[in-house]
Formats: structure tokens, sequence, C-alpha cells
């Protein structure tokens, strides 16, 4: 009988055992939001004090900058069909998981080129995008084409600063900021095109400006309350511009005054994704906001969780970082790309056109080189060799990957280094035009690569970025009168 009690005794603290340890905390076993509960939390445990629903919402934003239209593998970077798998497991292992853009996705390659964007806008939608923020280069082949992109994109896109010229309002193809519900927090989103107005072709530009520096900071601060006031518990500015040459992870407000308003941090956003400058990095500014870029060209991208308590609007930054290309490199391919390829596969066919064979490895100052002779024997054979000044934009300066193997090369292959649909255009200048500040630093920035009766300039750095080809006689005396004909 003794065993007996004995034995029950050990079952029965056996059995207490095993509930104590299958209790879960007090979070998981909260019930689930209650819309009709106006929801409070003094104590700030992450529990509703009304309803013990637990009101603490974890989010993780994932936001690609600059891709360029890298969407297949090549010999010296993976494509995109493996950042793909990335991101779709990343949604099946958070609950709450928002993908966006910084700007700058369709030009770069033949596949986005030949479609215009297409390709990529189409990957996106596979992918549920929440929304993409306008870059310089998505100006590319017109504001045609932007429409088109937005009418097949299941995202909006965001600039709330580019306006038409005719109207002064805000363009029709985009809209400054989109609310995005997520698991019962709302987040705001604002884009805007950074201070990149001259990086675009001119005749793309016509009808429209940017509202930039004092006129953007109005702008964001107005519609940061406009969404305060719906609600918003977090604010994500998306903006197409950024850093350049900042190492450590901390930035000054003076670094920061070239692209950003400082004041902006003063409860106005949360949290900065940027573009435009193809650098990694991840800063916190000043009044703890932090500022995030991948890089470009499908080199990384850039990862924050976040937690937003709805209850009494806590928010905090859980973690924050820089996903490299190599943390995915090796990952599966998710089908979804070649399954985009067939269905554009008779507008991308030029792309696998062979075009040559070359016979040595051809780097980036001699391929650079090649092209600026090409240019230049084609103003020559159009017009001659009478003018004194040749202008070439930073279509010259090549693009990613930077060089050609030995071997056939192809049109694809070409585009990808040279992406920009420029002509070669002959102008008149007058005297006043060439003394002005900006023309003088222009020339300043030229040196001759090639002499003879017409020399030829080249810049050398990327200040008359996406110009056309200019062909310029430079008068003797620079007179206001005089002209370069």
């Amino acid at each position: 009988m003794l065993l007996k009690l004995r034995i029950l005794s050990l079952l029965l603290l056996l059995c207490l055992v095993l509930t104590a340890c299958q209790t879960k905390p007090p979070v998981a076993t909260t019930a689930p939001i209650e819309p009709n509960c106006a929801h409070a939390d003094q104590n700030d445990d992450g529990l509703c004090d009304d309803c013990t629903a637990n009101v603490v919402i974890v989010i993780d934003f994932y936001a690609i900058n600059d891709l360029h239209g890298k969407l297949s593998d090549t010999a010296s970077q993976p494509g995109v069909d493996e950042l793909t798998t990335y991101l779709k497991k990343a949604k099946q292992t958070d609950d709450h998981v928002i993908l966006l853009s910084a700007g700058d996705m369709w030009q770069g390659t033949s596949e986005s080129n030949l479609t215009e964007g297409n390709l990529i806008t189409d990957w996106m939608n596979q992918l549920d995008f929440a929304a993409m923020t306008l870059g310089n280069h998505e100006f590319d082949w017109g504001e045609d084409a932007i429409e088109d992109n937005a009418e097949l994109a299941d995202f909006p896109f965001l600039a709330i600063n580019i306006y038409d010229r005719d109207t002064n309002q805000l363009v029709d193809y985009c809209q400054p900021s989109v609310i995005v519900e997520c698991g019962g927090a709302q987040i705001g989103i604002i884009g805007a095109i950074g201070d990149c107005y001259s990086s675009i072709s001119a005749e793309q530009t016509g009808g429209i400006y940017f509202k930039t520096g004092s006129e953007l900071t109005h702008l964001v601060k107005e519609e940061s309350k406009k969404l305060r006031e719906q609600g918003v518990d977090f604010i994500v500015y998306m903006l197409h511009d950024g850093a350049a040459g900042i190492s450590g992870s901390t930035i000054t407000d003076r670094q920061l005054s070239s692209f950003y308003d400082i004041s902006l941090s003063d409860g106005f956003v949360d949290l900065v994704f940027e573009g435009h400058t193809h650098n990694s990095y991840l800063l916190t500014d000043s009044k703890g906001v932090h500022h995030l870029q991948g890089g470009g060209d499908n080199k990384g991208i850039t990862h924050v969780e976040i937690s937003v308590n709805i209850a009494n609007q806590n928010r905090d930054i859980r973690e924050s970082e820089v996903v490299s290309t190599g943390e995915y490199a090796s990952l599966p391919d998710d089908p979804v790309v070649e399954e985009l390829l067939d269905k554009y596969a008779s507008q991308i066919a030029p792309a696998d056109r062979v075009v040559g064979t070359i016979n040595h490895y051809i780097g980036q100052r001699e391929a650079q080189q090649l092209v600026a002779d090409l240019y230049y024997d084609a103003g020559v054979e159009r017009w001659g060799d009478k003018y004194d000044i040749v202008l070439g934009g930073g279509f010259i300066s090549i693009r990613s990957p930077k060089h050609l193997p030995a071997g056939e090369v192809t049109y694809g292959q070409l585009q990808a280094l040279f992406p920009f649909d420029n002509e070669l255009v002959l102008c008149s200048v007058s005297g006043r035009n060439l003394r002005d500040e900006q023309s003088l630093c222009l020339l300043h920035q030229l040196r001759p690569v090639r002499r003879g009766r017409a020399e030829k300039y080249r810049p050398e750095c990327d200040v008359l970025h996406h110009c056309r080809y200019v062909y310029v006689h430079l008068c003797a005396q620079w007179s206001d009168g005089d002209r370069a004909i």
C-alpha cells in the first residue's frame, strides 16, 4: 500500500512538472487584438490593460535600392532568383514583412531595358512589394514609361516632390505616401526623390520639376502630420538620395545636410531607407534615427526589425543590418525569374545576339576609351572635324560588371556596361554661357584624350552624368555676343 502511494505521488508530481513546463508566458496566451477596444498599456508590459491582447507588433522591413535591372545570374554576381528565395523565406519565417524599394530599379540590363522596366516591375509584383520610391533613372525612358509601369504595378510609386510644371501639382503617376496595415499596426511610408534633377536627360524632364531642400522638408513634415493624425504608428521615409564616403556607424548633421534635414528626425520620420549613391551603410544620426542603404547592382539589401506598441505608441528598432549578396547567393534559385524570362522572351531576345568576338580581357579604362572613340568617330563622320570641344556624359562611365571577358560578346553584355539610350547632338553655345561658373567648372573637369584638329575631352568625374554627347566649337573670345557654333 505504501509503495502504491509513493508511485501515485511520483506520478502526480510528474504531472505538475509537465504542466509547469507547458505553461506559456502571458504574452503568448493573450487574446487576439480586439478591434473594438481602444487599447491602453500604461504599465508598458505589452498587454492591453482592458482586453489583455498583445499590443506589441514586430515588423520586418526589407529594402532594395538601385537594382538597375540585375535580374539574371552572371559570372560576376547573382541575379534576383536567389534573392527571391531569401525574401520568400523571410516571409515564411516572420509574421509581418514589408518589402520596399528606394528607386533606380529598372535601367541597367537588357532584360529590363528592352521591356522598359516592365520585367522588374512584374518581379516586384510577384514578391508583393508594398511601395517604390522613384529614382532618377526611372525617367530614362520618359514619363510614358513610368505611367506604363505604374499601371502594371500592384504597388504605388511614391514621390512627394515631383511636380507638373503646367499645373504645379504632384504628377499623377505617383503619390506622396501610403499606409500599410501590418498586424494591427499602421505603417506610413513617405517617398521622395533627392536633388538629382541634373542626373536626368533634359528632354525627359521638360514638363516636371523637383521640390528639394527646405521645400522638400516642409512637404515631408506636413505629410507626416497627416499620417500621425490618421493614426499611423511608425513612419518610414524612403529617399532616393544618400550619403557617400562616410565611414563608421554615425553621421553628423553636417554630413547629412547635403541630402537630409536633421529636423525630420524630431518625430517626423522614424526610419530612413536611402539610395542613389550606391553606398552600403547603416548610420545613426544625432537624433537616433537609422539611415540605411544597401549598395547597388544587387550587391546587397537592407533589413530592419522594429516593434511597435499600438496602445502607447512606443517604438523600438530591434535589429538593423545590411545584408550582403553573400548571405543569399548560395540559396536555391526561385523559378519566378525563369518564368518571367519566358513571359518576356520575344522582347528580350536581342540580348543574346552575338555582336562580335574579342581575343583579350577588356577592363574599365579600355572599354571607356573604345566607346569614346566610337562616339567621336561617329560625330566626325556626321559633322566633320572642325569642332574644338566634345563633351561626353556619364554614360561613358562603365557600369557593373565593368569589364568584358575574352570570347564572344553579346548585345546584352554591352548594354549592361553602357545602358543609357543617348544620342549625338550638335549644338551652339553662347560666349556668355561658356563664361558662367557652371560651364567653367565643367570645362575644368575635362581632359584631352586624343589630339588633332578636333580635340576630344572626357570628364574626369560624373558631373555630366547622362548628358548627351555634345560637339561645340569654342570661339577664341568669350564675349557676350560671341557664339560657339
